[in-house]
């Protein structure tokens, strides 16, 4: 992925109805969802859905795929993993990343 793929991610993510929305189809898995589905799932208008949808998918966040008279949305889970493994790749330096829980801090202390 490059830096330029990776900023349109991310800028497409950067809303809360999309970021709603692509989380939904995460969800969904690999048969995906319907428009009208996820919009009464997610309480959102229609058109304001398939706006943010085709926002999703012009960052190839997501897959259309037309069944009969209904249109199938799917997250692009290898471009998922992608966002990821750009955002990772020089994670800790090389080193096995550990994630170690901080000691709880007394804000009166």
């Amino acid at each position: 992925m490059t830096e330029n793929e990776a900023v349109s991610a991310l800028a497409a993510l950067a809303h809360p109805q999309r970021l709603r929305a692509f989380r939904a189809l995460v969800v969904a898995g690999p048969q995906g969802s319907t428009p009208s589905t996820l919009a009464d799932q997610l309480d959102v208008a229609r058109n304001t859905l398939s706006f943010h949808l085709k926002e999703l998918a012009h960052a190839a966040l997501v897959t259309i795929e037309p069944q009969g008279r209904n249109l199938v949305y799917r997250a692009d889970f290898a471009r998922m993993n992608d966002l990821l493994g750009y955002m990772t790749e020089h994670c800790c330096q090389g080193e096995s990343c550990e994630v170690v829980a901080a000691a709880p801090r007394c804000t009166a202390c």
